[in-house]
C-alpha cells in the first residue's frame, strides 16, 4: 500500500497557470510512482476567466476544499484585461493568504548551474538566499479596505501588529536554522524595513530587535528597503534570510528573481501554521499562453516544496526524500547547458522540461 495518501487542492487558473499546472501534476504522478506515495488531484475553479463568466473569482465550495486539504498547489490567476469594478485584478490567491492565514510568503532565489548569468560578477553562480514576506498585513491590508475620501483623494493604510510580525520573524529565524543545518545558510537573518520614515516600519523593527534577541547564535541585522533594492544587484550572494513586510517584499522578491533568470525560475510558499499553498512567483503570462513555450520549473519547484512542506508536518521521510530528489532533478536539467527556456533564448518548452525532469528523477538517490 502507498505510504501517504494526499489531498492536493488543484488552482490552475489562467493563462499558463493551467500549463505549468499540467506540467507538475505529471512529473509529481512520476514521483509518487518512485517513492510509493498516492495524490488525489481536486481541480478547483476560480480565476479571471472564471469572474469573467460566473462574476466570481472564487468561489465559497472551492475554499472550503482548500480548507480541508492537505497543501494547495496554485499556478496562476489574473487577466490584465479583467478586473474588478474599483479597478483591481482578479487574485484569488490574496484571499486564499488571508483567510487560511498564511501569514509567511517564503521565495527562495537560487542560481541554477547550466543557465546563463544575469550578473557579470562569476559570485553570481552563489547565489542562495530567502525572501520572506509577512503575507497578512502591511499595505496589502488595506485591499479591499482603501478609501475614497473624495473624487481626488485614495487612501491606504499599512497595518503592522506585534503578533503579526513575531510570528513571521520567528519563521524566519526558523527557517535560517534549517538553511545552516542543510548547509544552505549562514544562520543570517536580514530585517529589511524603512524605520526612519514611517512609524510603523520603526515598530516592525523594533519587534524585530526583540525577536532577534531572543534567538542566540544567529546573526540579525537590518537594511533599509532602498538600500537593500541595491545591495541586491550588487552583492546578492551575501545574503541568507530576508524578511520584510507585505508590500516591500513583493516588490524585492521580483528584482531577485530577476537576477537569476526571471519569474519563470521562482517558485514559493505561502505558509501557515495549518495550511499552505505552494504556486510559482510569475504570473498568467497571456502574451505566451497557449504556445507551450511557458517555462514550468517554478511551478516544478513549488511542488518540491510542497512535498518538503508535508514531509515535515506529517514526519514521512519519504515526501522529504521525494521533495530532495524532484528539486535536485528539476536543477539538475540545466546543469549540461543543452537545455534552455525561452526567457534565456532557447527553444525547450513546457512539455520538454517537463520530460526531461522525468528522465532525471531516477538518476537521483
Amino acid at each position: 500500500m502507498p505510504r501517504s495518501h494526499l489531498n492536493i487542492a488543484v488552482l490552475a487558473g489562467d493563462g499558463i497557470g493551467v500549463e505549468v499546472t499540467d506540467a507538475a501534476l505529471a512529473v509529481l504522478d512520476g514521483v509518487a510512482a518512485r517513492f510509493d506515495l498516492a495524490f488525489r488531484w481536486n481541480r478547483l475553479p476560480g480565476g479571471a476567466l472564471h469572474y469573467r463568466d460566473t462574476g466570481t473569482a472564487l468561489p465559497d465550495a472551492t475554499m472550503r476544499v482548500c480548507e480541508s486539504a492537505d497543501a494547495i498547489l496554485f499556478g496562476a490567476m489574473g487577466m490584465p484585461d479583467i478586473r474588478y469594478p474599483d479597478g483591481t485584478e482578479i487574485a484569488p490567491q490574496l484571499d486564499i493568504r488571508v483567510h487560511l492565514e498564511l501569514y509567511a510568503g517564503v521565495r527562495p532565489i537560487r542560481a541554477l548551474r547550466g543557465l546563463p548569468s544575469v550578473l557579470a560578477d562569476p559570485r553570481a553562480a552563489d547565489i542562495d538566499l530567502v525572501i520572506l514576506r509577512e503575507q497578512t498585513e502591511g499595505l496589502y491590508w488595506s485591499r479591499g479596505r482603501g478609501e475614497m475620501r473624495d473624487a481626488d483623494t485614495a487612501v491606504d493604510t499599512m497595518l503592522v501588529t506585534r503578533g503579526g510580525s513575531q510570528r513571521v520573524f520567528d519563521y524566519a529565524f526558523r527557517l535560517a536554522q534549517r538553511r545552516r543545518e542543510t548547509g544552505r545558510g549562514q544562520g543570517r537573518v536580514t530585517c529589511v524595513d524603512k524605520a526612519g520614515v514611517l512609524l510603523s516600519q520603526a515598530f516592525f523593527h523594533g519587534v524585530f530587535a526583540e525577536r532577534a534577541a531572543a534567538h542566540a547564535g544567529f546573526r540579525g541585522d537590518f537594511c533599509n528597503i532602498d538600500a537593500m533594492a541595491l545591495n541586491l544587484v550588487r552583492h546578492p550572494w551575501v545574503y541568507d534570510v530576508i524578511v520584510t513586510e507585505n508590500m516591500f517584499g513583493d516588490i524585492l522578491s521580483d528584482l531577485a528573481a530577476g537576477l537569476v533568470g526571471g519569474m519563470g525560475l521562482a517558485p514559493s510558499g505561502d505558509i501557515g501554521d495549518r495550511h499552505a499553498m505552494f504556486q510559482p512567483c510569475h504570473g498568467t503570462a497571456p502574451d505566451i499562453a497557449g504556445t507551450g513555450r511557458a517555462n514550468p520549473t517554478a511551478m516544478l519547484l513549488s511542488a518540491a516544496m510542497m512535498l518538503d512542506w508535508l514531509g515535515e508536518q506529517r514526519g514521512e521521510s519519504a515526501l522529504c526524500d521525494a521533495a530532495r530528489v524532484l528539486d535536485s532533478a528539476t536543477a539538475d536539467v540545466f546543469a549540461e547547458g543543452a537545455l534552455k527556456p525561452c526567457e534565456f533564448g532557447g527553444t525547450a518548452g513546457t512539455e520538454e522540461i517537463a520530460r526531461a525532469v522525468l528522465a532525471c528523477l531516477n538518476k537521483h538517490d
